[in-house]
């Protein structure tokens, strides 16, 4: 069943982030401030702008290495996501049809230009979020970001989220298993059908939703969750985010596919 694979593949992430790797070894503060620094220095690249993105795949190329992420696993989740900026781009050569650039003899509109430079910025800020959640366990994350001055309310919902998300979707798993087991051809698949579930899901979410606010009241709850995690900045993570905070600055001032470009030029020539 797709349902079945696709509740198995929520939990490859988190196994990733538990691998004991130079990435996985810095601390989670490292990790985030530096794709957050990634992140900015992508998105305030100006709209017409390619040419300029290009470097910076060195980034996710580096970690995808130094991590032992696999590959394919994060591209084929970021080309699920890429639906998004497909719909959020492909209008623009209707309404941007002025001619930016000439591509050999083909004319080369601006619409179009902005149009790839959206899937470029999405393609690196994706992959760098996956990145950050495949070398960084979750609570690692939410406990960096407490560090970093995040409100405490909004930690605690991270974690609940990332915690019960995976008690949901096992009741959904067996909500799916035993309407499958029930029915026969096509019987089973109408939307009357998938209404039921997810009515019947909501109910059964609201009633365990009460038991364990109930539970963790009884238990001393004040609204403040505990780590136990060991944290600690090195020098490691000090070269780790010195040398990411200059190339990034470098690529984000200069101009490094033409400078490679007029070298290639001149050894040419």
């Amino acid at each position: 069943m797709n349902f079945d694979k696709e509740y198995f593949n929520l939990g490859v992430l988190d196994t990733l982030s538990y691998k004991n790797t130079l990435v996985h070894r810095l601390d989670p503060r490292t990790k985030v401030i530096t794709t957050f620094a990634f992140i900015v220095t992508v998105v305030s690249f100006p709209k017409y702008e390619i040419a300029g993105l290009i470097p910076f795949l060195l980034f996710p190329v580096v970690i995808f290495a130094l991590g032992d992420i696999p590959v394919w696993f994060i591209l084929k989740k970021v080309l699920v996501v890429s639906v998004f900026a497909v719909f959020i781009g492909i209008l623009n050569p209707l309404f941007d049809t002025h001619i930016k650039y000439h591509f050999l003899t083909f004319p080369v509109s601006g619409g179009w230009v902005s149009f790839f430079s959206i899937l470029l910025k999405f393609f690196l800020t994706m992959c760098s979020a996956l990145l950050l959640i495949s070398t960084t366990s979750f609570p690692g994350i939410c406990h960096a970001l407490r560090k970093l001055g995040v409100p405490e309310i909004f930690i605690s919902q991270l974690l609940f989220l990332y915690r019960y998300i995976f008690v949901l979707m096992e009741e959904t798993l067996r909500m799916v298993r035993a309407k499958d087991l029930r029915s026969f051809g096509k019987k089973g698949q109408g939307i009357s059908i998938f209404i039921n579930l997810v009515g019947t899901l909501f109910v059964k979410t609201i009633e365990r939703a009460e038991r364990i606010y109930h539970a963790m009241l009884s238990r001393g709850f004040t609204g403040t969750i505990h780590f136990v995690l060991k944290e600690g900045f090195g020098k490691k993570d000090f070269v780790f985010m010195s040398v990411t905070g200059i190339t990034l600055f470098i690529f984000r001032a200069y101009d490094i596919v033409g400078l490679i470009g007029r070298l290639a030029e001149r050894m040419f020539n």
